[in-house]
């Protein structure tokens, strides 16, 4: 099969040919209709995860059918329309039992633990446990767009942070989190304020539902700009982004009380202060956010259903496998609108 393969960290992302995947016992394999085009791809290439060895094939996002699977797989078909979340638990260790597959011990991770959808065809671990099948009414792009993006803000905003209508959400960084939890906020009821210094994710994220935009490159003080238009500060922040800074204004955008969600990664920061004076002193909640749950996208797929969430809204460039290294390389400088979709079946011209 065709895949985007590195041979050292921060070294040629390039496109090879490789050998298939064949399905473990608990696995299936699954033909890649689309894959999303993360940052935390990014972070893998710059060898910021201790999990992933090369060569590698990164890819996370995905959706697909089922094509093969394991001698011990129940309950799926070979056809089956699939996604997974990013994180699949094992279903033995503790977290796992407690149910939260998203911190499992020995958690698969296609993309990072294991090779990934950049590729034609991917390998799944503990399939029965997290492979997810998809409603007729939700296509693979629109699938492969909640990867990592839709659903890690769902998690965050309504199963941790507890966002409820009439309460006002700010949103630093206005990538796929950002813009997806902007979407969500607009579902349930909640007022939205987006922060980024790109004037074209800003646009986006206005257009999608944010009721104000504030471009952080030219306004002197975010926080206070954020308590202002909030009339005391922000019932909940999330950092989509994930720096020292935005963390910093996050909190110091909050209302009393307030709760903050950290999604954004925060690998290659020499140093992250946390003001807990004011966490402290004004009863702020932190929560961090990794994943979710298998178990959690029936009730994501109802939101997205019943309060006709467009997902497409937030879609950026659809891409072959050969301009996944150019776009994994433009993130660097986060750069790019939208979430961008990889069809590995798309002609390209790099085409083996």
């Amino acid at each position: 099969m065709r895949a985007v393969v590195f041979e050292q960290f921060g070294g040629p992302l390039t496109v090879q040919r490789v050998a298939d995947p064949t399905p473990v016992s608990d696995g299936v394999v699954v033909r890649v209709r689309s894959t999303g085009v993360c940052r935390s791809d990014w972070h893998g290439w710059q060898g910021h995860d201790p999990d992933i060895r090369v060569p590698h094939v990164p890819g996370h996002e995905l959706a697909g059918e089922v094509v093969a699977l394991g001698r011990d797989v129940r309950g799926f078909e070979v056809g089956d329309r699939v996604t997974v979340p990013f994180v699949s638990g094992c279903g033995s260790c503790s977290p796992c039992r407690r149910g939260d597959p998203q911190v499992c011990d020995v958690q698969f991770q296609p993309g990072f633990t294991h090779w990934g959808s950049f590729a034609e065809y991917v390998g799944l671990h503990y399939a029965e446990l997290n492979v997810v099948r998809l409603p007729e009414t939700i296509s693979y792009e629109a699938a492969a767009s909640l990867g990592c993006r839709f659903v890690t803000a769902y998690r965050a905003l309504i199963q941790l942070a507890a966002l409820k209508a009439d309460e006002t959400l700010v949103v630093f960084g206005c990538g796929g989190v950002g813009l997806s939890s902007i979407l969500i906020a607009r579902a349930i009821g909640a007022r939205c304020v987006a922060v980024d210094v790109d004037l074209d994710k800003l646009a986006l994220a206005r257009s999608v539902g944010a009721d104000e935009v504030i471009d952080a490159r030219t306004e002197s003080d975010v926080a206070r700009r954020v308590v202002d238009m909030t009339a005391g500060g922000a019932d909940v922040s999330i950092d989509a982004l994930g720096s020292s800074l935005t963390l910093r204004q996050s909190l110091e955008s909050l209302r009393k009380r307030g709760r903050h969600v950290q999604v954004g990664l925060m690998v290659g920061e020499r140093s992250t202060t946390v003001p807990m004076g004011k966490v402290i002193a004004n009863e702020l909640v932190l929560y961090g956010s990794h994943g979710i749950a298998a178990s959690a996208y029936p009730a994501v797929f109802d939101l997205i259903a019943t309060a006709r969430i467009p997902l497409e809204s937030v879609l950026g460039p659809r891409l072959g496998l050969g301009d996944v290294p150019a776009q994994i390389e433009r993130m660097t400088h986060f750069g790019g609108t939208g979430i961008a979709l990889v069809d590995p079946g798309r002609a390209d011209p790099s085409a083996l």
